[in-house]
């Protein structure tokens, strides 16, 4: 990825012009690349598993993780390097850290029209940008909870799409990334 793409998803997540920054967070699927769970292993930074209780090995390498992105750091460029266009995770911006985890967690299992429980794989960029436009205000709602804004690649990598929610109706937002 070109380091132009990079600096622009960057000004995208952290707004130079916002009085109340938020943070940003990216929950990362590692499921998607073996390479995620080495990732954090190495990075740094602290990170929670979305999964509670202690994992076997290798659930660990799969389960979703919750990693807070440092705003203008080498350790942000190069997680975006990396995962844009690998559909890698969504980012997140917030307000207060304090209920994303137990909020995130509520949606982990889902259960379908004959009550048989799924995992939904909220945190894959595939999903999220086709099941957002699909919800209802009342759904939209309880989703969004204490998340301001979800930020995701398109299709190829092309585009950073970001969703709000007014309290009716979710807004898309497109950057074209050069």
């Amino acid at each position: 990825m070109t380091s132009t793409r990079t600096e622009q998803i960057l000004q995208v997540l952290f707004p130079v012009k916002k009085q109340n920054a938020r943070s940003v967070w990216m929950i990362l699927d590692g499921a998607r690349d073996e390479r995620i769970y080495r990732y954090l292993k190495t990075c740094n930074l602290d990170y929670l598993c979305l999964y509670t209780g202690k994992l076997p090995i290798e659930l660990q390498y799969v389960a979703p993780y919750l990693l807070e992105l440092p705003s203008n750091s080498k350790t942000a460029r190069e997680l975006i390097d990396m995962a844009w266009g690998n559909n890698w995770g969504i980012f997140l911006s917030i307000d207060d850290f304090s209920k994303l985890r137990p909020h995130l967690r509520k949606f982990l299992k889902v259960k379908d029209e004959s009550g048989k429980k799924l995992l939904f794989r909220f945190y894959d960029p595939r999903v999220m940008r086709v099941f957002l436009p699909t919800c209802s205000s009342e759904q939209l709602r309880e989703f969004f909870g204490p998340i301001a804004i979800f930020h995701v690649e398109d299709d190829h990598g092309s585009m950073l799409k970001s969703f709000s929610f007014d309290g009716f109706k979710v807004s898309q937002d497109l950057v074209s990334l050069d």
